[in-house]
């Protein structure tokens, strides 16, 4: 029983709910361990703020699990609803707000993503605000706008960077994500372009590329930051999420005929499986691919 990976109060307030599931509910020690690690997990990806988290902090929580198998979102999203029940029930909030948790169905739906026209929309709203003031904020936002479409990182893995990692004459960076797994991730010319410009406005000592007082910018703000954008550009905010990004970038690699298994390795996934999430291309366009390239098609 354990509540190791959570800060401050989140970690009293999980210590407190393994306490009761021991004794009320009389949880079996695998039982306790997995609720531990799986409260735990959502307490680090809010920066600690699991035990006062809202219904917006758990959609991102969802936004990220979107890659997870079905009986893993349902574990998590069942740990969470009965942490957040036993909150209510002793007095320790208000509200309960996990009915923002996902609840995965007997299939797999795929993420949700943004056509190209988006995207031209989302980034013409960036130029937009540049031409109107290149300060330090919009340059920022030009930066984690073309690192999330151009190289599809993951929220925590952008937020995260160190200061010097993406260096302008350097078209790749090694990255260590999900498991400790280190990858070759593609950094465009334009990204590399947008992050030379923003990293003029940073001190040179700095540890992150996109520091926040002694840390780094939070996942939370990065979704904050994207949903405004989305909001000026006049697309509907609740579209906008950093993994709508990632997915677009793998979509639009794989309409633009990409390889599979070099998506694979752009983006961090152990298996291929997962990666096929994001084929949902436009069936017609397969349709046309195997009729003009199958090697059998009558030439007339």
């Amino acid at each position: 029983m354990t509540a190791a990976g959570a800060s401050g109060d989140d970690r009293a307030l999980i210590e407190r709910f393994l306490e009761m599931m021991a004794a009320e509910a009389g949880a079996a020690r695998n039982t306790l361990a997995a609720y531990g690690r799986d409260l735990a997990g959502a307490s680090e990806s809010l920066g600690g703020k699991l035990g006062c988290a809202d219904q917006a902090m758990l959609r991102i929580l969802g936004e990220e699990w979107l890659s997870l198998a079905r009986s893993s979102v349902a574990r998590k999203a069942s740990a969470l609803r009965r942490f957040f029940a036993f909150l209510a029930e002793e007095g320790l909030r208000a509200d309960d707000p996990s009915e923002a948790l996902p609840r995965p169905g007997a299939a797999r739906t795929l993420p949700r993503t943004l056509d190209h026209q988006d995207v031209d929309t989302l980034f013409a709203e960036v130029e937009r605000r540049l031409a109107l003031d290149r300060s330090p904020a919009n340059l920022r936002l030009a930066a984690l706008m073309e690192l999330l479409y151009g190289s599809g990182l993951r929220a925590t893995e952008l937020v995260s960077l160190p200061r010097n990692l993406v260096r302008r004459d350097q078209p790749y960076l090694i990255l260590r994500g999900k498991g400790g797994r280190e990858r070759l991730v593609p950094i465009s010319d334009r990204a590399r372009a947008a992050v030379a410009a923003y990293a003029e406005t940073l001190p040179k000592d700095g540890a992150y590329l996109f520091p926040s007082g002694d840390k780094h910018v939070s996942r939370v703000r990065l979704f904050q930051l994207l949903r405004n954008l989305a909001a000026d550009a006049g697309i509907p905010p609740d579209r906008v999420s950093p993994h709508v990004l990632r997915h677009a970038f793998a979509t639009h690699l794989l309409e633009g005929g990409a390889d599979l298994r070099a998506l694979q390795t752009m983006l961090g996934h152990a298996d291929i499986a997962t990666t096929q999430i994001y084929t949902h291309v436009d069936s017609r366009r397969l349709v046309e691919l195997v009729n003009q390239r199958h090697p059998l098609t009558d030439p007339k």
